[in-house]
């Protein structure tokens, strides 16, 4: 049996020799490697378009978990997950001794290693030669997840076998078992939990580098499988499914055979955790033979079923992988256009592309679905936290807005669940989760961390969010339409919430946790009360614009809101100062949250240099394995108080220990390696952004808020093709003629219609 491609060998020489010109000229900055010497440290990246993903693994071909966006597993008494979906990715390859995938990874097993994420062109390519039971082969892989066409991804395996003989490949849809043990974390304690998690004969300890540990925990969900089939005739694979009590989705797979290759035989494979089509072929010494994997996705309320995907599929696969990936490469070339580049040090450029290719590859256009904490990964769950209001969301505001944009929409699909949270608190207007649900936007916290639901914040972050969008846009019609009844409902919240001293004639806020979560049931927390309070000024300006007559309470309450101050030492407490602050936590205080850009509380310079000192202070003494989100604040304040070195310190102390390799992964701190922390790649970007640009978003205008500061040997940073309000602009922080950093703005001619902009 024989199969040959439709299309020229004139256009797949002519694309072949473009992306070599691409991949040639890429900067390196934009390029993640991994030799054989991190056989013993991988930490998995993905690859991702915001609407599904793989995980990637050593060999490029192995079967690796995959998911896609909002699409949860509802398993009685468990919080929902995200559903792994069928892994897609996988190819095997026997030639004649052993199994590629099964044979352990050695450096004269896999000669000449190298495994390439190009974050330019959001590809993942590996090569070796793998040389096993006296045969050897030459191996390239590579894989995308289109940007272009959101539905489809193809990986292609390349081999060029060194003997004469029959080999064997595999081309499966790999189908999970469901995640065993399951607990109910819906209803189980913290201390049960524990007892639980050590029953099962795992714990929850620090795992070394290669491992995303707390898998004991943020394990996935299961998709079961419907319907499936597949047809040797036309090399296609097939299958419906559903997550756990949740939603329908499908998949396809298309392969592609090299032409004139000689088969003896092809078989579909169909078992319980396998879906495959199996095909047994004689190859030649010298003579390389590409095989391609087509694979189209879909889910409830996003696409069709396993019919309409194969057709996808079967149209990709006559389409071509060279044009496929040209449309690829050339939709991330677009996105890159908008950038942050620095001048004088290539490891922070790397660590900045490496955030920013995370960050774009979880994000969607014109949709509804939030950010999950830690992206398309099962880790926290897939859940919406304030992470995605307060960290991506500005991070992306100025870069992408309307990739930012669903973040805020979200919020506002998601109000009726959020006016029923509120009821069952007996509280007004919409009381938003702390784990909100990324579907149906429900509460999910996990029972043991229910103490969260005192940490109110979230509602006054989602407030401030929607302003920022409006502020940013100028969208009046969106903010009537969407913004305004969400910052409304907020601030019949807080009205609602608010406790009124008489003795002292001012409001104050009791029984809450503070962003310190070890600090739980406090009184007047000083961040919860400044967002609150910020929030309520929002209510009043953003009525004035939609036509709507405020609530004078907001005005009145925002005005006496209570922020404990200690007048002695000059600067602000972290809550009221009946309360001892003496607890080992993550971040030792959170004074540093009031100066965080989307909040930035107004105070004196010298009250910023105290709170500032007492945070380093507590940080020192109280502090343990600081999260990531604090060596954040810290850079962006020392930025605020002028100190380029200092906050050039800061963004140093970001590359030590959080990025995982060989892919730049974030962990949430150096110790523990819960992982893809989207909160802490945005922060990342934000302190370059707002931080060392002293760029705020105001009313009237993007404003220089504090003078901008360089660290020492940098030449410059510069926002590239940032949009506010309709225009774009270049903004460069460099060097007057006396080494001072200034703040420069270049206004971008506008793009003719459908040439250039953010996809």
């Amino acid at each position: 049996m024989r199969f040959h491609r439709s299309r020229t060998a004139c256009l797949l020489l002519l694309l072949c020799a473009l992306a070599a010109s691409a991949s040639a000229t890429t900067d390196p900055s934009f390029v993640l490697t991994a030799t054989a010497k991190n056989f013993n440290s991988y930490f998995p990246g993905y690859l991702a378009n915001g609407y599904f993903s793989t995980m990637t693994s050593p060999r490029g071909t192995e079967p690796d978990m995959a998911y896609m966006v909002a699409f949860m597993d509802y398993a009685k008494g468990d919080i929902s997950r995200p559903a792994a979906i069928p892994g897609w990715s996988e190819i095997d390859y026997n030639p004649g001794g052993g199994w590629l995938n099964s044979t352990r990874l050695d450096r004269n097993i896999f000669a000449g290693y190298a495994q390439t994420l190009n974050m330019h062109d959001a590809t993942l390519s590996t090569r070796y030669r793998f040389t096993y039971a006296n045969t050897i082969t030459d191996v390239r892989v590579i894989t995308f997840v289109s940007q272009a066409d959101p539905h489809l991804a193809a990986t292609r395996i390349t081999i060029t076998p060194q003997f004469d003989g029959k080999v064997r490949l595999t081309f499966p849809i790999r189908l999970w078992a469901e995640h065993q043990p399951r607990f109910p974390i819906g209803s189980m304690t913290g201390k049960q939990m524990t007892n639980a998690v050590i029953a099962s004969g795992q714990n929850l300890q620090n795992k070394p580098v290669p491992t995303p540990d707390r898998a004991a925990v943020w394990y996935p969900g299961y998709t079961r499988v419907l319907s499936s089939g597949g047809n040797v005739h036309t090399l296609t694979l097939w299958l419906n499914g559903q997550a756990v009590r949740g939603l329908r989705m499908a998949e396809a797979a298309a392969i592609s055979l090299p032409p004139g290759l000689t088969v003896a035989n092809v078989k579909l494979e169909k078992g319980a955790y396998k879906l495959s089509l199996d095909l047994t072929a004689r190859v030649q010494k010298g003579k390389t033979y590409t095989f391609t994997k087509y694979i189209a996705i879909s889910r409830q309320n996003w696409g069709g079923d396993a019919r309409k995907d194969t057709a996808l599929a079967e149209a990709a696969r006559q389409t071509g992988f060279e044009a496929l990936l040209a449309r690829h490469v050339a939709a991330w070339h677009r996105l890159w256009r908008t950038d942050i580049i620095v001048k004088g040090d290539p490891k922070v450029q790397q660590a900045l592309h490496s955030d920013l290719y995370y960050l774009l590859s979880n994000t969607t256009v014109g949709t509804a679905w939030p950010m999950g904490a830690c992206a398309l990964t099962p880790n926290y769950a897939g859940h919406a936290f304030w992470d995605s209001d307060s960290w991506v969301f500005p991070a992306l505001l100025l870069l992408h807005p309307q990739r930012a944009k669903p973040i805020v929409m979200f919020r506002d699909r998601t109000m009726q669940p959020a006016r029923e949270r509120a009821k069952q608190f007996g509280a007004k207007g919409t009381m938003y989760p702390w784990e909100a649900d990324p579907e149906t936007g429900v509460d999910n916290t996990p029972h043991f961390a229910y103490g969260v639901h005192r940490e109110i914040h979230v509602n006054a972050d989602i407030a401030i969010a929607q302003w920022q969008y409006y502020l940013a846009t100028g969208d009046t019609a969106w903010l009537k339409q969407h913004g305004w009844p969400v910052i409304r409902d907020i601030a019949r919240f807080w009205t609602g919430r608010v406790t009124w001293n008489p003795a002292d004639a001012r409001y104050e806020i009791l029984h809450v946790t503070s962003p310190d979560e070890a600090y739980d049931d406090v009184p007047n927390d000083s961040f919860t009360n400044a967002a609150a309070r910020k929030a309520l000024d929002i209510a009043t300006a953003a009525a004035k614009l939609v036509g709507a007559k405020p609530n004078p309470k907001w005005a009145e309450i925002a005005a006496k809101m209570y922020i404990p101050f200690d007048p002695k030492e000059q600067r602000h407490l972290d809550f009221d100062a009946s309360v001892p602050h003496d607890k080992i936590t993550w971040m030792g205080s959170s004074l540093a949250w009031l100066m965080y850009p989307n909040l930035d509380m107004p105070m004196s310079a010298r009250v910023r240099r105290n709170d500032f000192d007492f945070q380093l202070h507590e940080l020192r003494t109280h502090g343990d394995d600081p999260n990531e989100m604090m060596m954040v604040m810290l850079a962006v304040g020392e930025a605020e108080l002028g100190n380029g070195e200092a906050a050039g310190t800061w963004i140093q102390r970001n590359l030590t220990g959080f990025l995982k390799p060989p892919f730049n992964v974030r962990t949430e701190t150096v110790a523990n390696n819960a992982g893809y922390i989207l909160a802490t790649s945005a922060g990342f970007v934000q302190s370059f952004v707002y931080g060392l640009s002293g760029l705020r978003i105001e009313r009237n205008g993007l404003v220089d808020a504090y003078p901008p500061v360089l660290p020492p040997g940098w030449t410059s940073v510069t926002l590239r093709h940032i949009s506010f309000r309709g225009k774009h602009y270049d903004i460069t922080v460099d060097r007057d003629p006396s080494g001072k950093p200034q703040l420069r703005r270049t206004l971008l001619r506008a793009p003719a219609p459908g040439t250039h902009g953010n996809p």
